[in-house]
């Protein structure tokens, strides 16, 4: 009896081992750098999170990845994500994540009254290094579906993504961001978008940019109200923050039904990012931007 009870034992120690190791071992993380000739050379670095066994189905040419962009909020790393592109990769995506500002770029600067209190040379920089990743992924990987793409944020990250998703609607598939204080959700019902929202003292969403109640439920965004700070929503957050995302956004990845039809609305005009994104202007005086990640 005893000797059955051991050998239960030793096997449940075996399969935890077991279960573990394959948990570790089965999504694969690559740092690569692009350098995109069009803005000097400048350095574009993305982490790729894939699974193992759908990377070698892409690769024998049985399957087409599904694409997912991480964006990464102000001051933090691509790399401190990785709760989010792992679960992106166990659903058997490939997860790019892009860092976004280098050492050299202004620094995010507030300036009250203007378009996104002065945000939009960032997003539009985020915009631009997207559309080059993306294109140099596809040599690096073309067994992917680059043209739906599911793009992902967290705060002046999630801004990028819903700018992204503004100015080309057409590649998009799915949104999700994780506190985007400044850009306007998409209400015009072309793809889903799942927003999980803090409460935070500090970090406020500007008036507008969350949609009413019945606007969400006819464009097919779903809120989510936690009680969770801004910061929470990274890797140095707490661990039930982030398992929480994970839940609600495992369920979002599932769910591929349709949307409702809706009533679309035209958007305002927005400015392209074209080849070569914009800097922050060094006149006139600018005030600095208080907390660091809005």
């Amino acid at each position: 009896m005893k000797r059955g009870i051991a050998i239960l034992a030793s096997l449940t120690v075996l399969v935890a081992v077991g279960y573990f190791t394959i948990s570790k071992w089965a999504i694969r993380h690559e740092t690569l750098t692009f350098y995109d000739v069009s803005r000097n050379n400048r350095p574009v670095q993305v982490d790729v999170a894939v699974r193992r066994d759908k990377e070698m189905q892409a690769h024998a040419g049985m399957i087409m990845l599904p694409v997912a962009i991480l964006n990464h909020g102000n001051t933090v790393k691509f790399t401190e994500y990785s709760f989010l592109a792992n679960a992106f990769a166990a659903r058997g995506y490939i997860a790019i994540s892009i860092q976004h500002d280098l050492p050299t770029d202004p620094p995010m600067v507030t300036k009250v009254g203007e378009l996104y209190v002065g945000r939009q040379p960032q997003y539009l920089r985020g915009v631009a290094n997207i559309r080059f990743a993306v294109a140099e992924m596809q040599k690096v990987e073309p067994n992917a579906d680059y043209d739906h793409l599911t793009v992902v944020g967290h705060s002046a990250g999630a801004d990028i993504s819903m700018y992204f998703a503004k100015l080309h609607p057409e590649l998009v598939k799915k949104v999700v961001t994780l506190d985007n204080l400044r850009v306007p959700f998409i209400t015009d019902g072309r793809f889903k978008i799942l927003s999980f929202r803090s409460k935070d003292p500090v970090f406020k969403t500007d008036p507008g940019v969350i949609p009413t109640e019945e606007i969400c439920e006819q464009a097919g965004i779903t809120v989510v109200r936690t009680d969770f700070q801004h910061n929470d929503m990274r890797d140095t957050g707490p661990d039930h923050a982030k398992e929480s995302i994970q839940g609600m956004l495992d369920k979002f990845i599932e769910d591929d039904s349709p949307l409702k039809a809706v009533t679309t609305k035209t958007s305002p005009l927005l400015t392209d990012a074209g080849p070569v994104a914009p800097f922050v202007p060094v006149n006139p005086p600018v005030t600095p931007a208080a907390p660091l990640q809005n």
